[in-house]
């Protein structure tokens, strides 16, 4: 596969839209903190407050990144865009409007799992960007299509079931697109977008599976 763009041109958008956009950055990673406490700590409220987080992320990529900033350099950055916003949409109608998305920690081996995509997302992965030699603002933070997608599946594996599959679609969709990075730019941290991937796909095979509670 050739693509429309150079590893250096690829790296130059992320320092272009970290240096616009600063500090909100801090205002995402503060959400997705605020969502990972509502988890913890459930509320009557909390599923349709994660889900409105979730979708405002998910919004955030498709307007903030792919439109703004991704689109200059690839043409298909307007239907990822077109397909982050769909996400986003699904996030609002089923978890805000619908109220179906429960969220919880249980004592369970999907929800282990959970955690460590979550860590990853949040913590390893712009780690291992630093070790790479793709520091600020040259590497891709959260609020970016690749964390953003591991750190969703993550929370999404916190469902209670029964929930419905739409909301994995699109987050599975990215996890095979923005795994590309790791073969045909080097950007190795993406390589756990291909473990999202199969939780994601068992989560879309069992949506009404109870959540065996394996860990002691």
């Amino acid at each position: 596969m050739v693509l429309p763009f150079t590893s250096e041109q690829f790296f130059a958008v992320f320092g272009a839209y970290n240096e616009a956009v600063w500090p909100a950055q801090l205002f995402l990673l503060a959400l997705a903190v605020l969502a990972l406490v509502l988890v913890a700590f459930p509320r009557t409220w909390s599923g349709w407050a994660i889900s409105a987080i979730l979708a405002f992320l998910w919004t955030w990529l498709a307007l903030a990144y792919h439109l703004a900033f991704f689109a200059a350099i690839n043409p298909l950055a307007y239907l990822f865009a077109v397909v982050s916003a769909a996400g986003a949409l699904v996030f609002l109608w089923q978890g805000v409007v619908k109220r179906r998305l429960r969220f919880q920690l249980t004592r369970s081996v999907r929800v282990a799992v959970g955690v460590a995509l979550v860590v990853f997302a949040l913590f390893i992965y712009p780690a291992w960007s630093a070790y790479s030699g793709h520091g600020f603002p040259a590497m891709p933070t959260f609020g970016l299509p690749c964390p953003t997608t591991l750190f969703t599946i993550g929370l999404l594996t916190f469902l209670l079931p029964p929930y419905p599959r739409s909301t994995l679609v699109v987050p599975v969709l990215w996890c095979l697109v923005g795994a590309q990075a790791a073969f045909l730019l080097g950007v190795w941290q993406d390589l756990g977008l291909l473990v999202a991937a199969a939780v994601g796909a068992v989560l879309i095979a069992r949506p009404s599976v109870p959540v065996a509670r394996g860990l002691p």
